[in-house]
Order: C-alpha cells, then structure tokens, then sequence
C-alpha cells in the first residue's frame, strides 16, 4: 500500500499513507538536525523522530523475528504492552526512551514511522482498518 515516491529529502520527500490508509504524510531525513532526525509532515503539523529509529525498529523486530502489534498512541494516552509504540516510549530502548524529539508531538511513532521502514523495504506492515502488525523485512544492501 505504501509506496516509496521520493528519495527521503527535504527537496524530495516520501510520499506515504498511514497503515490503515486513511491519511496521506510525508517523511524526510534531517541528518542536520541535533539530533538527526526523521520529520514527518501531516497536513500542518510536524513530528521529529529520532533519526536512528528506522534502523533500530529494524534491529528490535529483527531480534523479536515475529509480527509485532503497532499500537499507536497519541503522547498523552496510555499504550499497550508489548507494541510497536511502547517500545518507542520505553526506557529500555536504544535511545533510553521517547523517540519523539517534540514535547506534545512524541506519540503516534507507530503510525508513521513504519511506513517509512516498509518503503525503505526494511518492514512489512499490516494495512487493515484496524489492529495492525509489522514484521522485519531483511535488510536490502
């Protein structure tokens, strides 16, 4: 459903749905940015997300080596064990907790960074109404 439009850049964004498809977003490395990140736009409104996400969401369901339920939530609701999106808030993940760079805008990891990793062929993620997983993809060299 996802499909890579674009070479990842400010000038040249992906150009990508959300997993149920209901939503158009694009997404872009900022490897500039302090930290490097990973900017999402929606309509009017920016993420940031921790640049290293895209490999260590990999590297985690790499490792898990199973389908993983997204989860997503946005920052003020409480999330679900065991998902995608509490691993991102989690403090045991690589980056010691919130991948998302921006207080009030941290949430919704689960809704737009997959799509990133499906379209850079890391990922396969489930794109039902509801109650979607995803799964690594082996790494393209």
């Amino acid at each position: 459903m996802t499909k890579n439009i674009g070479r990842g850049t400010a000038e040249d964004p992906w150009q990508l749905k959300t997993p149920p498809g209901t939503a158009d977003f694009t997404a872009h490395r900022d490897e500039n940015a302090d930290p490097p990140a990973l900017v999402v736009q929606v309509g009017k409104t920016q993420l940031r997300y921790h640049l290293s996400a895209i490999d260590d969401v990999h590297a985690m369901l790499t490792k898990k080596g199973d389908w993983m339920p997204l989860g997503s939530a946005d920052e003020q609701k409480p999330v679900t064990d065991g998902t995608v999106e509490a691993w991102a808030r989690a403090a045991t993940n690589p980056v010691k907790g919130w991948y998302g760079l921006k207080k009030g805008l941290r949430g919704r990891f689960a809704m737009y960074v997959p799509p990133v990793l499906e379209a850079l062929g890391l990922a396969e993620v489930e794109h039902n109404p509801k109650n979607n997983r995803m799964r690594a993809a082996a790494k393209k060299k």
